[in-house]
């Protein structure tokens, strides 16, 4: 599993000029998903998720939680995190999860996250939709996490 964390004033995911999911404060969240993934997987990404530090406390210190700060969670599927372009100049995508699976395991992250008490709200994009995603991102601060 890897996700791209970004810090994030606001951002929200449009698909077909409608607003799927929308969020100010907190992460939003491009979710990629390979093969050998699982619940576990998704589980710990979660954990990790809710308790990074990276939000700053009254001394200007990154040291605060996204529960610190009543932040909430944009959470967008992203097969191309999963891209090779290691050959030519066109990417390959066999290390990105079959759609079936991946669909049900970012179902499955997204429930978590919703039963998740840390985030205040979450919000999703469609899985295989074509989506436009908006964000400002704060900092900027940018993760990129794997499991």
């Amino acid at each position: 599993m890897k996700v791209v964390l970004q810090k994030v004033k606001n951002a929200k995911v449009t698909v077909d000029g409608k607003v799927t999911g929308e969020i100010q404060n907190g992460y939003l969240v491009l979710l990629g998903i390979t093969h050998t993934d699982t619940e576990q997987i998704a589980d710990k990404m979660l954990d990790k998720i809710s308790k990074l530090r990276i939000f700053e406390d009254e001394n200007g210190k990154i040291n605060r939680s996204i529960s610190d700060v009543g932040g909430s969670l944009l959470v967008v599927s992203q097969f191309t995190l999963y891209a090779d372009c290691r050959k030519g100049n066109r990417p390959g995508f066999e290390f990105a999860a079959k759609p079936d699976f991946a669909n049900g395991l970012y179902e499955y992250f997204l429930a978590q996250a919703k039963k998740n008490p840390v985030f205040k709200t979450v919000g999703a994009g469609i899985f295989g939709a074509y989506m436009q995603v908006e964000l400002l991102n704060d900092g900027p601060f940018t993760l990129v996490l794997e499991m």
